[in-house]
């Protein structure tokens, strides 16, 4: 793991999260690109840069799962235990989301949402005081870049800002296990 991030380079893209605008990051997965999800104006702005339709749910992170119910109507028991005891990072899709731009959120009504544990989203989740959209770092339909160096120059160009944080690192990274939760428990297994 790299070593701490630099403040400035925090600051900055605090301050274009909160001014609407969309950044570049690193995740505890792959690189995202993300914005305020309850941001209606920064969320259409993402969806354009990915050309990516509405009505698909996006992912959501947060900096602790004691936050998740103030962003869906039911928070289901068993996703307590599964929020703590996954080894590696798990997107929930519930039902029920609030709080949230509307096209930030599925037709159906659900939404994607994941604690992060990464250092610098982790830390930027805890400052914005919001959930933020983590949206993979590519256009809709091509493949997910594993590493900084793999993100398209149109990606990068196309965000407000870019974290300098991580990189330079070369270790590649996978998108999250994802799973849809029912409000009395039913798991289907979206992505292992």
């Amino acid at each position: 793991m790299a070593e701490r991030y630099d403040r400035e380079d925090f600051q900055k893209a605090l301050e274009v999260l909160t001014e609407g605008g969309l950044i570049l990051y690193p995740t505890d997965t792959v690189w995202g690109i993300g914005c305020d999800a309850s941001n209606a104006d920064a969320v259409a702005k993402l969806l354009q840069l990915k050309h990516r339709p509405t009505g698909k749910p996006l992912i959501v992170l947060v900096d602790q799962a004691g936050k998740i119910p103030q962003y869906i109507r039911e928070m289901p028991e068993l996703a307590w235990d599964l929020t703590e005891l996954s080894e590696k990072p798990l997107t929930i899709v519930y039902e029920g989301a609030k709080n949230m731009a509307a096209n930030a959120v599925a037709t159906d009504g659900s939404i994607g949402i994941r604690v992060t544990r990464e250092l610098f989203s982790q830390a930027l989740c805890q400052r914005f005081r919001k959930p933020i959209v983590s949206t993979s770092a590519n256009i809709s339909g091509k493949s997910t870049p594993k590493s900084f160096m793999e993100i398209d120059e149109g990606i990068i160009n196309g965000v407000d800002y870019v974290v300098k944080y991580r990189q330079e690192e070369s270790a590649f990274y996978t998108p999250s296990g994802i799973l849809r939760l029912g409000k009395h428990g039913e798991i289907v297994i979206i992505r292992e």
